[in-house]
């Protein structure tokens, strides 16, 4: 097996919403193709794969340094000695040939992505679905009858009110989805926590609830909220502070007593590393949101999830951040705690496509080839432009 050419294009994600921090109206993705010298039904088998939801795509990371480093490669460098196909882990590898170690960044994500599209090519190859290849490499059986989900929105809307906001998480809860996450910081506290109360009310318990500042506050918001959403019994308290500054997070995991989550701005084993050390994370109840799409692909993301593990963590306390097909693969080829999913904003890439079933708080993926990305509806017209 061969990689003959590589390939991104730029995709806008569709729809106006916001978080605390940053408005998605402009946001864009890369999504990827690693063609391959092998043909199958007269084509040659591509593999693709995007660099998550909520970066800018890196065309000009992959163009001009990345994608021209993978393809001057030795072929044979590329390939695992024992398969004779591609390894992703030396693709990666090559991509990020004379980078210097840390300052991750953009780079994280535009490397994931070429190493995600070799995962995909391999499953492709195998004629299997992603998960299936990914636990066969790793050494674990695929989670093949599905995996807990939560439903992920509650952004913040040009004209949006609190009945807007109840009616979105209502219609997730009878769709199949047992819990949800929403947004807050984007308000003043008082009226943030007239929305969460509504929610709390919509989805029957705060259990069900989950809520993200995405990084916005200081030690002052951050405590300040952490009192007033102490008794609402919520999922999680998710990214409060920097998801650099770990001794906030220590201080904020000392004084709210529910679950605190974070990781999905975290690009290394390093980082990962540093806030197990440093960032007061509790075994028994916090949540790790690391998403291979940011940080260098599956092959960093293992590590992250082994090291967890080598910290006294359960691998279950991880739930990728990013709510689409590819992170459903990998959580059920890892054995990982759930996925976020995506089903109403983030378009053409957020939620999972109509093969992958939802019930009972579980969802299943679909037995496509590799991540079946081809198979969800507006992304396959992207990746039919991609590959044409």
């Amino acid at each position: 097996m061969r990689i003959v050419e590589i390939r991104e294009i730029s995709v806008p994600l569709q729809g106006n919403v916001a978080n605390s921090v940053v408005s998605f109206a402009d946001h864009t993705v890369s999504l990827v193709a690693v063609i391959s010298d092998v043909r199958r039904n007269g084509r040659l088998l591509a593999g693709v794969a995007f660099n998550s939801i909520g970066r800018f795509a890196q065309g000009g990371i992959l163009r001009d340094r990345m994608i021209p480093r993978v393809l001057s490669a030795d072929p044979d460098s590329l390939l695992a000695p024992d398969t004779g196909l591609l390894d992703p882990g030396r693709v990666l590898q090559r991509a990020m040939k004379d980078e210097k170690p840390g300052g991750h960044g953009d780079r994280a994500a535009a490397a994931a992505a070429v190493e995600l599209a070799c995962w995909d090519l391999l499953a492709k190859y195998a004629g299997e679905p992603a998960y299936a290849v990914i636990g066969k490499t790793y050494g674990r059986a695929p989670e093949s009858d599905g995996v807990p989900v939560y439903a992920a929105g509650g952004y913040y809307r040009p004209g949006d009110d609190i009945g807007q906001l109840t009616a979105e998480l209502r219609g997730y809860r009878d769709d199949g989805y047992p819990a949800v996450k929403m947004k807050i910081g984007g308000l003043p506290l008082a009226d943030d926590l007239r929305r969460v109360e509504a929610a709390v009310e919509a989805m029957g318990g705060g259990a069900a609830v989950a809520v993200d500042a995405n990084g916005r506050f200081g030690w002052t918001q951050a405590h300040a909220y952490a009192e007033a959403l102490a008794g609402h019994g919520l999922r999680w308290y998710e990214e409060a502070v920097d998801p650099l500054d770990f001794d906030l997070h220590r201080r904020l995991a000392e004084i709210y007593p529910g679950a605190v989550a974070t990781g999905e701005n975290l690009f290394s084993v390093q980082d990962v590393k540093n806030l197990l050390l440093f960032g007061g994370v509790r075994p028994d109840r916090d949540v790790f949101q690391m998403d291979a799409g940011l940080s260098y692909g599956l092959t960093e993301y293992v590590r992250m999830i082994e090291l967890l593990e080598e910290h006294g963590f359960d691998r279950r306390s991880a739930y990728p951040h990013g709510g689409h097909l590819i992170n459903l693969h990998i959580v059920a080829g890892l054995g990982l705690g759930g996925c976020e999913a995506y089903p109403g904003v983030f378009q053409p890439f957020g939620g999972y496509g109509p093969g992958c079933r939802l019930a009972d708080g579980r969802i299943r993926p679909a037995d496509d080839p590799g991540f079946g990305l081809e198979a969800k509806p507006g992304l396959s017209a992207e990746i039919a432009r991609l590959l044409d």
